[in-house]
């Protein structure tokens, strides 16, 4: 009871504050509930995960359990307990795992495909999952190496203004991607890993020329991709090799006239078989509860700025048609 309620009641307290037409009643081992007919059955299922929760070794704590009612809002089938204690890595004693349903379905489109396009905002774990799949295959040597990479269009022209040698102007674009790789291996072995070429992180440009075998190959921020540009490390693609590509088609940093090669990819890819396109959205924000709300507030007055005649929104309401 306890670990379900959360120490002096604190998760209590959060679905208190989430139902206020109920009323909670604990008292030792049991606790009551009382409230309209179309609430209580919805705190029951609430409590059901919670006991699942605890019955796996997770703390239930007031983040946990916002997680959970989100979850359970979205009316799906999933039981939230399984997707919230679905590991797939623990690393220097951290454990990374999905938190919404749509980062269990980006996971697990991974295990199923061998090309994997996550679009979504930022904060919503497309890359930091991705991450954590290429350290768990090649953990259980399912690849042979590791490759991260992402345009470093964002320098344009200031890269030869900053200072030092190339791979120095370079390492600040890549610089996520390596604090990605320290929460989940031992930072000692990755420096040996890199000179052994088992985990390469390079600017997109390295990738030409190149047939990528056994390997997990990650393209990150890849709304800065041209179409040629996309369209080349697509076909770097070898045998025994699996990639996933992450961006977000609100952000594209490119000139002005310059086609998004995520975007493009996403229309003329679509519907291949071995390919799949996972979006994730505000409600798959896992960082600060303002950045879903931010993320939310941008999107709206980007539709809104962009809602003018001849402009057409998908079907699924998911991406816009036009370029911005």
């Amino acid at each position: 009871m306890v670990r379900s309620l959360g120490a002096r009641d604190e998760a209590l307290r959060f679905v208190e504050a989430s139902y206020p037409s109920v009323s909670f009643n604990a008292r030792g081992n049991e606790l009551s509930i009382t409230g309209p007919a179309v609430e209580v059955p919805n705190i029951l299922r609430l409590f059901e995960e919670v006991r699942g929760l605890v019955e796996r070794q997770t703390t239930v704590t007031p983040a946990v359990l916002e997680q959970l009612v989100t979850m359970l809002h979205s009316q799906s089938a999933a039981s939230p307990a399984d997707i919230l204690t679905h590991n797939i890595l623990s690393s220097r004693g951290k454990t990374i795992r999905p938190k919404t349903l749509n980062q269990k379905n980006y996971v697990d489109a991974i295990d199923a495909n061998t090309i994997v396009f996550g679009i979504g905002p930022a904060g919503t774990g497309k890359t930091y999952l991705a991450m954590a799949k290429a350290v768990q295959a090649l953990q259980q040597k399912e690849v042979n190496r590791i490759i991260l990479t992402r345009p470093a269009v964002e320098a344009g022209e200031r890269l030869g203004f900053l200072p030092g040698t190339l791979s120095d102007k370079i390492d600040p674009y890549l610089r996520p991607l390596y604090d990605a790789l320290h929460d989940m291996m031992d930072p000692d072995s990755i420096p040996r890993l890199m000179a052994a070429g088992t985990i390469e992180v390079a600017p997109l440009a390295y990738m030409r020329g190149r047939t990528l075998n056994d390997a997990f190959i990650i393209l990150d921020e890849a709304q800065n991709t041209t179409a040629e540009q996309m369209k080349m490390f697509l076909t770097r693609l070898g045998f025994g090799a699996k990639m996933v590509v992450t961006g977000d088609v609100t952000q594209v940093d490119l000139p002005t006239g310059t086609r998004s090669g995520l975007r493009m990819a996403a229309q003329i890819l679509l519907g291949i078989d071995d390919i799949n396109f996972t979006t994730l959205d505000a409600s798959d924000v896992v960082r600060h509860r303002l950045v879903a709300d931010i993320v939310t507030a941008y999107g709206r007055w980007d539709e809104e700025q962009h809602a003018g005649p001849g402009n057409s929104v998908r079907s699924n309401g998911r991406e816009p048609s036009h370029e911005h």
